[in-house]
């Protein structure tokens, strides 16, 4: 069997592992996951009991949960090395250095938006205090990228790797969240800017979004959220 993703909206971090799948270029199937609603029912803790996504559906019908184990999961397949680079060389340090970076840090300080965005009853002096600690750590962690950038197209090198797609799927909430303008860094606009650009990054956004697009041909469709579960659910 494929393997199957099951990617979050609205602003999942498995945009990037959407992307991450068509540079890879092996047949997939996707399955798309409400965040607000579907992910939140009993039934979504047979495939994950922490009630999160992204989720892979391994080629042996196995769950995996949590990105950099998907990451490392698509890594250890990538034989061409379309999305990685070889073992024990520079670029895959400076990859996973990157990877690590963006999947905590960098995502953690979006935390207080998340949990103001998530609110079921109105607070506005909690929300706007969680606002501004939230926005003082996304600057801070910006700073941080700018800095680490280097003069290449990508993140590494010549080619968009993982910590590219890791980057698609978290550094859009910069706008979601509306913290500041992206002009503020402007390494980091540029390489969004290619980033977002990208056909396989393109196709993940439309898709999450709800739209019927074509992408490489790699995808070989949608399975529904329940049958997942019920297919492969524990």
């Amino acid at each position: 069997m494929e393997p199957v993703l099951l990617y979050g909206h609205p602003g999942g971090t498995s945009l990037g592992l959407v992307a991450a799948l068509e540079w890879l270029g092996r047949p997939y199937r996707l399955c798309r996951v409400d965040m607000l609603g579907e992910m939140r029912e009993p039934s979504y803790a047979r495939l994950n009991a922490r009630h999160e996504t992204p989720v892979l559906i391994t080629d042996d019908g196995r769950s995996v949960s949590e990105t950099m184990a998907i990451a490392a999961w698509l890594e250890a397949r990538d034989e061409e090395r379309r999305i990685s680079f070889a073992p024990l060389t520079p670029q895959t340090d400076r990859m996973h250095q990157l990877m690590a970076f963006l999947n905590t840090g960098f995502t953690g300080a979006f935390s207080p938006y998340w949990v103001a965005y998530e609110l079921e009853t109105p607070d506005p002096a909690y929300t706007a205090a969680l606002k501004r600690l939230g926005r003082a750590q996304v600057i801070e962690r910006h700073d941080k990228l700018e800095g680490m950038l280097e003069a290449s197209p990508w993140l590494v090198g010549e080619k968009p790797t993982l910590a590219d797609g890791l980057l698609a799927g978290v550094g859009r909430w910069l706008e979601f969240h509306e913290v500041a303008d992206i002009e503020r860094w402007p390494r980091l606009q540029a390489l969004r800017r290619r980033i977002d650009a990208d056909p396989a990054v393109v196709y993940a956004t439309a898709i999450e979004q709800g739209d019927d697009v074509p992408g490489s041909g790699a995808c070989l469709g949608h399975i529904p959220l329940a049958e997942v579960i019920e297919r492969y659910g524990r």
